[in-house]
């Protein structure tokens, strides 16, 4: 299932999926989330958006359940259906969603894209 999810104050559609998705995973407001995200990437001197950084991120701050890069290959609507209780941060390709009791929270339905890695959010 998908909803759509946009966090953003202005209701922009830019390179946000991060703050975006960590907002609603976390039940924080866009500027929270952002902030957040921003301070560490600050303290790391990177960028919030480069994929090592979110990469690192998620492995420091949650529990990595699915790494499909490589042979194993799952779409995010095969993740999502087999798991269908709690809340999740997947990344794929240029991009990160999250998915929360079987439903997919974003500003476009990515169900047909491959994980690259899912983490639980507790």
């Amino acid at each position: 299932m998908y909803k759509y999810y946009n966090a953003n104050p202005l209701q922009k559609r830019v390179n946000d999926c991060t703050v975006r998705a960590l907002s609603c995973a976390k039940g924080m407001s866009w500027d929270e989330a952002y902030n957040h995200l921003s301070l560490i990437a600050q303290e790391k001197a990177t960028m919030p958006d480069d994929v090592e950084y979110i990469d690192e991120y998620l492995n420091e701050n949650f529990k990595r359940i699915c790494g499909c890069k490589g042979n194993i290959r799952i779409t995010v609507g095969e993740f999502v259906d087999t798991h269908p209780q709690g809340t999740y941060l997947i990344t794929m390709r240029g991009h990160i969603t999250c998915a929360i009791d079987g439903c997919i929270y974003d500003t476009f339905d990515p169900s047909d894209r491959y994980v690259w890695g899912a983490y639980k959010v507790e």
